[in-house]
């Protein structure tokens, strides 16, 4: 049986240059008539604050259009999909303490979300949490990241704010690019994407270095030097490693390998 589609579909996303440090949000809601971009940045911040402040503030606008809609919200932030659909309830249970008896961080942002999430659902609105895959090529969530990026640097985007049948992005799509798929398809996972000896991979490898980073038993490294990097990661099973050639590169690499 076809699922039908959702009245409103929202892309989040966020983004810092360090952790803390300069940071932004953008978020894209698009209901079946129009398309709306938000965003804004924050001097000092951190990732997992520009994630969570990206669906509040989307689904707030949601709110402010007083119906009962089924909204789709792609968020390529496990922090947020498990938080508001797993932890919240436990970390509310207990006085919004974790599992180590410790404070639960970004608790003013937590109640937020629970806030606007109970009154979208009072008033009849069923939300569907769906973890979409970054940088992978997928429409709506690298024009979201784009707005998160450009805020986080101080940077006005342009955003939209029309017809849905004018809006250049597509939203529908939560499918990985073609060259993405073509390697997956060989039985890779998408993180040996970055393996890849695609022309634009091979270009990519003639680049300056920005650093040279490895996740080596769970631990994330920077490098200067290849040399310094490949003594880190020679002969230990299971280590991810990447050449970045920006701050931006960098940042991207490191979200892809699910550090935040």
């Amino acid at each position: 049986m076809k699922m039908k589609s959702p009245d409103i579909i929202i892309y989040t996303d966020g983004s810092s240059r360090g952790n803390p440090g300069p940071g932004g949000w953008g978020a894209i809601v698009a209901t079946k008539e129009r398309v709306v971009e938000i965003g804004a940045g924050d001097k000092h911040t951190t990732n997992n604050k520009m994630e969570l402040t990206a669906c509040i503030s989307a689904l707030s606008l949601v709110r402010s259009l007083g119906s009962a809609f089924t909204v789709d919200v792609r968020a390529d932030s496990n922090y947020v999909i498990n938080g508001i659909t797993k932890w919240v309830y436990g970390w509310q249970k207990n006085g919004w303490m974790n599992s180590k008896k410790e404070e639960v961080l970004n608790r003013d942002l937590w109640e937020a979300l629970v806030l606007v999430v109970s009154d979208l659902q009072m008033s009849g609105c069923k939300i569907l949490w769906r973890y979409t895959q970054a940088h992978v090529g997928i429409p709506g969530n690298e024009r979201a990241d784009e707005i998160a990026t450009l805020c986080a640097d101080s940077k006005r985007p342009k955003l939209f704010d029309g017809a849905r049948s004018a809006y250049e992005v597509d939203i529908i799509s939560v499918e990985p690019t073609e060259e993405i798929k073509k390697v997956t398809s060989k039985g890779l996972t998408r993180h040996d994407f970055a393996k890849s000896k695609s022309p634009a991979e091979k270009a990519r490898q003639k680049m300056k270095a920005y650093s040279y980073l490895s996740l080596v038993k769970g631990k994330l490294y920077k490098d200067a030097t290849w040399g310094a990097c490949e003594k880190r990661v020679k002969g230990v099973p299971g280590v991810k490693f990447k050449k970045a050639i920006s701050a931006l590169d960098e940042r991207a690499i490191i979200k892809t390998w699910g550090i935040v």
